[in-house]
């Protein structure tokens, strides 16, 4: 096979390729016994029709398509490879030429990944913060901690306050009439939590137990029925039971319950966990901003196939998170008003930047010859089958399987890139 590569664009390749006639007669032959296959002939049984009866009735190109198709994806692959590139899109597959005893011949233009120049990259000096956390931070968890084992509790108090957890019976008119949905029996609300409509929580404070109370509320103008969006609606509503949360007395015997010997030793454990997180948090933002430093030193072209499907990545992740709340991208769109063309060209500034940075990254591991072990993703696959309670070989078969190694590979690539950045900057 020979190939003649051009430059035609910023990022655009054009490659001549011819291939072998022994390889087109080889395509011919396969082509055949397919097309034979699929003719009928009078005198000759299904399968049966020799070539040149089959080339006779139906044209020497009867065969070309189906070669064609044998040929030029194989070619095509080969090409690229021979030519070095690594297109960002499908082809565009001109000048086809093929006949028996001859080389075919195709030319393929065809989108591929921009040149980066790299601007400096190790040496630089970017602001990092120092990871602190103060004793009113601490604090404040501590009190986190209290909150999240607090207990409701009974109270003698027959008046509803801010705050009350209560227990209550409620129904809702619209128009004077019952509605679907409007109504519940023994509802835990804690009043101020937002849980019913504006206005709702509000007008319990101050109620009695055991009376029965009128409340007056608009439902919101975008509530997700429409037939009671922005209408006026009563409900009557009793308070069958108050209770408080008592929280417990933060001192040795709570810091037990939770497994430490005494409150020291769980203030120090506290303060350490804050610790972490911050480090965590500052170091993760000293390398997002350093990243972000040196990809805007390179010279890039972005091609827009890039950045469009950096968006379709981005868009089927959101899609996801959408599902997992129980809800289908199409209902998230009626209910929001947003088109998916607007969230397109939302993404579009982030998307430009992600393939800026993993252009740039791809780069310096080029330039700095960073490479991964099979060791390196051995031990990756076992850190992932030890997470899930799965034999090594068994998960790798399946990142095998799924073509998700070698994303696997390109991860612990890029992570390496990133080590090495944060050691030279």
């Amino acid at each position: 096979m020979k190939v003649k590569q051009e430059k035609v664009g910023e990022n655009k390749v054009v490659l001549e390729v011819e291939i072998s006639k022994d390889k087109v007669k080889d395509a011919l032959n396969k082509a055949y016994k397919k097309v034979v296959k699929e003719v009928n002939i009078p005198g000759f049984r299904k399968g049966k029709v020799p070539r040149k009866m089959l080339e006779k009735k139906f044209g020497k190109e009867v065969l070309h398509k189906d070669a064609l198709d044998i040929l030029i994806p194989q070619g095509y692959y080969d090409a690229v490879q021979e030519a070095g590139i690594e297109p960002i899109d499908q082809p565009e597959i001109t000048e086809v030429f093929i006949e028996a005893g001859k080389d075919a011949k195709f030319k393929a233009e065809v989108e591929v990944k921009p040149e980066v120049t790299l601007g400096d990259y190790k040496g630089l000096e970017v602001e990092k913060e120092e990871a602190e956390v103060s004793d009113e931070l601490v604090e404040s968890e501590l009190k986190s901690k209290q909150s999240q084992n607090a207990q409701l509790v009974s109270t003698d108090r027959d008046v509803v306050e801010e705050g009350d957890h209560t227990l209550i019976d409620f129904e809702g008119f619209v128009d004077g009439e019952a509605f679907e949905g409007g109504a519940g029996e023994d509802y835990n609300l804690e009043i101020g939590s937002g849980q019913f409509i504006p206005g709702f929580e509000e007008q319990l404070i101050g109620a009695t137990v055991g009376e029965e109370i009128e409340v007056n509320v608009a439902f919101p103008e975008d509530y997700h029925a429409d037939n009671l969006a922005g209408k006026d609606s009563l409900f009557k509503v009793t308070v069958k039971e108050i209770k408080v949360k008592e929280e417990p007395e933060l001192d040795d015997e709570f810091a037990k319950d939770l497994g430490f010997d005494s409150l020291d030793a769980l203030k120090e454990d506290t303060k350490n966990n804050l610790v972490n997180k911050e480090e965590e948090r500052v170091n993760r933002e000293f390398e997002n901003n350093l990243i972000e430093a040196i990809a805007q030193n390179a010279e890039i072209n972005i091609p827009e196939t890039m950045v469009d499907s950096e968006i379709d990545n981005m868009l089927q992740g959101f899609k996801a998170q959408i599902q997992q709340q129980g809800m289908s991208f199409e209902d998230y769109l009626e209910a929001t008003g947003m088109e998916e063309a607007k969230i397109r060209e939302e993404y579009k500034e982030n998307a430009q930047s992600r393939v800026r940075v993993n252009l740039t990254l791809e780069a310096i591991a080029d330039e700095e010859n960073i490479e991964v072990s099979e060791e390196e993703v051995d031990q990756k696959v076992e850190e992932i089958a030890e997470r899930q309670g799965q034999e090594k070989d068994m998960v790798k078969s399946f990142l095998q399987m799924q073509g998700q190694l070698s994303a696997l590979r390109n991860s612990l690539k890029m992570e390496k890139t990133i080590n090495f950045l944060v050691e030279n900057n």
